[in-house]
């Protein structure tokens, strides 16, 4: 009994021990587990912990940049920031932005479309950018809210920048206005994301944009489990856009504009032919960019947008015209450098030129009769340069009219810029699926067809002509020590140059010039100039203007340098739908090159007298190809 005993005690002793060693080896295997997962998340995964806890803890919201003043080239600020008290949500801190908005709307006014917007917003953008609300906030409701911030989770106020404009038409169409950023591209500025954050749209506000934007920052801040701020951390500021002097100068802009405004739809550059500063860009009708950054309303901006004068539309760069007459110094230098015409060779003009069974009339029925470079020139003779572009060929006169900057963009600083069209047969069966025909060559050379030029593009033909040189426009001011002040030559003889710079002085102040609406009338200061009347339907062919729909008529061009003698400006006018060159354009050139001068001369030499204005008509004949070139081109616009 007693060993039955010592053996039952044995027993259990010895289960009791395999029990022991069992629960002890679970246990070590646990602490074992745990310690080596301990290890994982303390020593191995310790960054990554360490990044998650601080995406808890911290915020990093992206700065925008304050943008770049714009002034005139006298200092005139024409566009700053004025500081505006702003109200602001960011969805990471706020949790349910419904029900912060609802908290907040105890404090301050907000329309139901307003919270519907910035819910929406903060469904689609990441979480941690902040969305404005877009009330009004006085100091008062500012304070206010700053005080209930412990019950607004995520709500936040600050100071921001609102852009501002001076000058308000007359600087419309060239300063432009800036919008919310349309889209943003991985790895561009955080700072574009941001629900007000602006950017240029138009005018040099686009065209100088990344100039003028500058460069984001963020701000580091520390928050509670409630997303409330409790203390920053860091701030990287951001970087000012820089301040941009434009070569407008602001004084002779609101003359200029003034005089265009008078003829409805216009416009006029004036081109300083030494350095290619734009010192007046007038297009009419405008609008006032202040209108637009102030919140312009749907409605508003719909009007702005149907408008049929399309004031949203800066016609200097945008408008593309046939140039007309005034592309006719472009055809006889494109001759006389290509060694084809003399400028005392003579054509006569019986008032029109018949070829391949089509006539092509002159604007003067009767006839010019014998003609050289000169006459023709000055009395805008169709037939003579007719039969110096069938000699030409389209191929040379294009080349030659490239030379003068038809058919390109510059980099002037403004948005927007159309290049106008200089055709030729490749372009032609590409686009059209047609082949050339010699006719339409005869119709380039006196600018009609499917020639294509803007205002700018006059300004720049008119500049180069005057000086020689391959003078680009710019909208900046240009420094007296750059290599903008040094154009190169266009590479024509300066004897052909002189010949063709005669005839544009002939055409305003010699009898039977086409531009003698355009003289100045002062002592010793002469303007050279050419007048173009662009067709632009075949109604006015037999029909007078005046007695045409205000559409169906024809556009009035005019292109001029002076003083002639020592040229400093370079003007080129089109008045939409104004009749022939003489009539309209002309008239409204000599305003603004007088305006020019005067503003230029500390003391104007002489007294701007009065003239008495041209009434020459425009008399096309019959032109069946132009007509067909008339309806191709109306499709391709």
């Amino acid at each position: 009994m007693i060993l039955d005993g010592r053996h039952e005690e044995d027993r259990l002793r010895n289960r009791f021990t395999r029990r022991m060693l069992l629960v002890g080896a679970a246990q070590a295997g646990l602490i074992a587990v745990l310690g080596r997962r301990l290890h994982e998340l303390q020593v191995i995964e310790k960054d990554n912990y360490a990044f998650l806890s601080d995406n808890n803890r911290l915020s990093v919201q992206p700065l925008a940049p304050v943008r770049g003043k714009i002034l005139d080239r006298h200092g005139q600020v024409l566009a700053a920031n004025k500081d505006e008290n702003a109200l602001f949500v960011v969805p990471d801190l706020a949790g349910n932005v419904e029900n912060v908005l609802d908290a907040l709307r105890d404090f301050i006014r907000i329309p139901d479309e307003e919270v519907r917007r910035v819910i929406a917003l903060s469904k689609r953008q990441s979480r941690i950018l902040p969305i404005d609300i877009r009330v009004p906030l006085d100091w008062e409701t500012l304070a206010r809210i700053n005080v209930e911030a412990p019950h607004l989770p995520g709500i936040l106020t600050e100071i921001r920048k609102r852009r501002v404009y001076a000058g308000g038409k007359d600087l419309g169409h060239i300063i432009g206005y800036v919008g919310r950023v349309a889209s943003h591209e991985p790895g561009q500025d955080p700072a574009l994301r941001l629900s007000y954050m602006k950017e240029g749209k138009s005018g040099v506000e686009a065209g100088l944009e990344h100039q003028l934007r500058g460069t984001g920052g963020s701000v580091k801040h520390e928050v509670n489990a409630r997303g409330q701020i409790v203390r920053k951390i860091e701030q990287v500021p951001a970087t000012q856009g820089d301040d941009i002097t434009l070569s407008i100068d602001s004084a002779l802009q609101a003359r200029v504009m003034k005089h265009v405004a008078r003829y409805g739809r216009a416009s006029s550059v004036v081109l300083d032919v030494r350095t290619g500063e734009i010192r007046a860009m007038a297009s009419a009708p405008s609008y006032d960019a202040a209108d637009i950054a102030a919140g312009i309303s749907n409605r508003a901006w719909n009007k702005l947008r149907n408008d049929p004068g399309k004031p949203l539309m800066n016609r200097v760069i945008r408008g593309q015209y046939p140039p007309g007459s005034t592309f006719k110094m472009v055809t006889a230098l494109a001759a006389l450098d290509a060694g084809l015409i003399t400028p005392d060779e003579k054509f006569t003009c019986s008032g029109s030129y018949e070829m391949a069974n089509h006539k092509f009339g002159c604007w003067n029925r009767g006839g010019h009769g014998r003609v050289n470079l000169h006459r023709a020139l000055k009395e805008s003779c169709d037939v003579y340069f007719y039969r110096i572009a069938e000699r030409l060929g389209m191929e040379k006169l294009a080349e030659t009219a490239r030379r003068f900057g038809f058919g390109e963009t510059f980099d002037t600083g403004l948005a927007g810029e159309k290049p106008g069209l200089v055709p030729s047969a490749a372009w032609k069966l590409f686009t059209l699926e047609r082949p050339w025909v010699t006719g339409e060559t005869l119709l380039a050379g006196i600018g009609q067809g499917y020639v294509l030029a803007t205002p700018l593009q006059l300004a720049v033909m008119t500049a180069r002509l005057a000086t020689g040189k391959r003078i680009v426009p710019t909208i900046e001011k240009v420094d007296g020590n750059s290599a903008a002040a040094l154009p190169q030559s266009l590479g024509f003889e300066e004897a052909w140059l002189r010949r063709v710079r005669r005839a544009m002085f002939a055409v305003v102040n010699e009898r039977g010039g086409t531009g003698h609406s355009a003289s100045l009338g002062w002592p010793g200061v002469h303007i050279a100039g050419k007048t173009g009347t662009s067709q632009v339907s075949r109604a006015s062919r037999t029909r007078r203007n005046k007695d045409l729909k205000f559409e169906l008529r024809d556009h009035s061009l005019f292109v001029a340098y002076a003083p002639a003698h020592n040229p400093v400006f370079a003007v080129a006018t089109i008045v939409d739908h104004g009749g022939g060159g003489s009539e309209a354009a002309a008239p409204l050139s000599k305003k603004v090159m007088s305006e020019a001068l005067k503003i230029h001369w500390t003391t104007p030499q002489g007294q701007a007298g009065s003239t008495k204005l041209g009434q020459i008509k425009t008399k096309p004949g019959n032109r069946t190809l132009q007509q067909t070139v008339l309806r191709q081109r109306s499709k391709l616009q």
